[in-house]
C-alpha cells in the first residue's frame, strides 16, 4: 500500500502499529491499517483500508460475489475519526463512541483487493461532541458517503 506520495512536511502516516495505540479496535472489528494526519490542517484525515479476500465478512456477504458491507465502511471512517481525535495529547485516555449517523449512500461495491481511502472532515467540533463528513474511495471513485455525530468520554 503506497500511501506516502508526496507528503508535505507536515503530514504523517500513522503506521498499523501506532493506530492500534490510538484506537481499542483489534481483528476482526479493526477496519483502518493507516491513517494520514496534517498538524496544518487539524480537520481532516485519510485513513487506507487494504480490502482482502480474507476478510471474515465475506463468507457471508455475498458468497460468489463478495462485497464489503456498507456499515463496515461508515465504521471504517469513524475509526479514522477517532484516530484523528484519539491521537491529540489532550486526548490520551479516551474514548469516541457514534451518537448518529445519517446522509449515507452507497454508490460503488467495494470488492477483495480494493484499497478504501477514506477521508473525514470535520463539519461541527464542540470538543468532546462533533460532526464528522466521511466519503469512501477506490480508485478515486466514490464508493460510500456519510455523516456521523460522535462522543468523546474517558475510557473506563
Amino acid at each position: 500500500m503506497n500511501t506516502d506520495k508526496q507528503l508535505s512536511p507536515t503530514e504523517k502516516i500513522l503506521s498499523h502499529e501506532e493506530v492500534l495505540k490510538y484506537i481499542p479496535h483489534r481483528h476482526p472489528f479493526l477496519m483502518i491499517d493507516k491513517v494520514k494526519i496534517d498538524s496544518a490542517d487539524t480537520t481532516k484525515a485519510v485513513g487506507y483500508k487494504c480490502v482482502s479476500g480474507n476478510e471474515n465478512f465475506f463468507q457471508g456477504h455475498f458468497p460468489g460475489v463478495p462485497i464489503m458491507p456498507g456499515v463496515l465502511i461508515v465504521e471504517a471512517m469513524a475509526q479514522t475519526s477517532c484516530v484523528m481525535f484519539l491521537s491529540r495529547p489532550q486526548m490520551q485516555g479516551k474514548l469516541a463512541y457514534f451518537m448518529a449517523i445519517d446522509n449515507v449512500k452507497f454508490r460503488v461495491p467495494v470488492r477483495p483487493g480494493d484499497l478504501l481511502e477514506l477521508h473525514v472532515e470535520i463539519i461541527k467540533d464542540g470538543g468532546r461532541r462533533g460532526k464528522m463528513s466521511g466519503e469512501a474511495h477506490v480508485d478515486g471513485k466514490l464508493t460510500t458517503e456519510a455523516e456521523f455525530m460522535f462522543i468523546i468520554v474517558d475510557r473506563q
